[in-house]
């Protein structure tokens, strides 16, 4: 494995290996520079090449003693900790945080879950679309009439889940260069997928922002924030909001006069969609595209994945990046002087810890 650079250049963090938002959140560190031991089961394979990137792997069985004195080991030596059991697993194992803590004060240790570690569902078992319909976020998508849509697992698992997660971490890392002291950590999905619902809960009383399906502006009601089928049978997304942003998108595309006024009106919305609806079927993404992508008309393609790593913008930007043959998402965020790279992972992470440990 190539040497890490980026931000966290030196952070020691040990993952133990799991499924959705916690190998996310170990992806997010090693990327900017993090030095990620991740701690398999015996003949665990790589399932996601992309998120279990840049690892030094180490494969113990955690009921065993001899595997329970390595985690141990190199705990009294890492920065962070990161695992994804249900609450209580880690404890039973005589590895929680108040064992963890003892050994190394300064550790900050990350519990990723779903539920959270306490409170009435605490111990169910449950994925994405479970937690993110306790907090009102998949009310808010699909069609009026039908049933609510799953977004992806992009809002809770990875939304709610590990970014809330990896900023818990870094902020409780900042802490202990106050303190000199480490903490646990509660990384719940249900917490920061009600945090991301912030904004709507706070607009909550505002018709135009609605999250009720069907007559909320950003839900897809409103005739310039929807996606509309081309004549190819692709699809273009619309963001007009703005008045002078609606009316540069209704002049380049040509669209009916009489869609100027009334915008904000929900009485029109239904009406001015289908006869966009109708102007947008006359041509092809492409041909849209020509007309007004790159203007202020708030406008993009919506292109498949692979799609996606071909367009200009996101090869410009170098959004995914060819590595030993296979595809990546690019690091993210940027850095101007310590910028983040995609490294390969290695079968080597018990020399990484006695590296740690002879305090290298």
């Amino acid at each position: 494995m190539n040497q890490p650079a980026g931000p966290l250049s030196g952070l020691r963090v040990i993952e133990f290996s799991g499924i959705g938002p916690g190998p996310h959140v170990a992806m997010l560190l090693a990327d900017l520079g993090a030095e990620v031991v991740r701690i398999d089961r015996p003949g665990t394979q790589v399932s996601n090449p992309v998120v279990e990137r840049a690892r030094h792997r180490l494969a113990l069985d955690l009921k065993s003693e001899a595997g329970k004195a390595q985690v141990r080991d190199a705990v009294a030596s890492a920065d962070v900790l990161i695992e994804g059991f249900r609450p209580g697993v880690m404890e039973r194992l005589g590895l929680g945080p108040e064992e963890l803590l003892a050994l190394n004060p300064r550790l900050v240790y990350a519990r990723m879950t779903g539920w959270g570690q306490d409170g009435p569902l605490a111990h169910a078992a449950g994925h994405d679309i479970n937690y993110i319909a306790i907090t009102g976020a998949l009310a808010a998508v699909g069609k009026p009439g039908e049933t609510a849509t799953p977004p992806q697992n992009l809002v809770g698992d990875f939304g709610g889940g590990s970014m809330y997660c990896a900023f818990g971490i870094m902020a409780a890392l900042y802490e202990r260069e106050k303190s000199g002291k480490g903490q646990v950590v509660d990384a719940a999905i249900v917490d920061g997928a009600t945090s991301l619902m912030s904004f709507f809960f706070g607009v909550r009383h505002a018709p135009h922002l609605s999250t009720a399906r069907g007559q909320g502006m950003l839900g897809g009601a409103a005739h310039f924030y929807r996606c509309f089928t081309c004549a190819d049978g692709k699809e273009i997304s619309l963001g007009a909001i703005e008045p002078q942003f609606y009316a540069e998108m209704l002049s380049l595309a040509g669209a009916p006069e009489e869609l100027a006024q009334g915008q904000m009106n929900p009485a029109n919305w239904d009406d001015y969609a289908d006869k966009l609806a109708t102007l947008f079927r006359t041509k092809s993404q492409a041909e849209w595209c020509a007309l007004l992508e790159g203007s202020d008309a708030c406008f993009a393609p919506v292109l498949e994945l692979d799609e996606a790593r071909e367009h200009p913008h996101m090869k410009a930007r170098g959004a995914y990046l060819e590595h030993e043959g296979a595809w990546h998402t690019a690091p993210a965020p940027r850095f101007s002087r310590t910028p983040g790279s995609v490294r390969s992972s290695a079968d080597d992470g018990a020399d990484v810890v006695g590296r740690w440990q002879a305090g290298a």
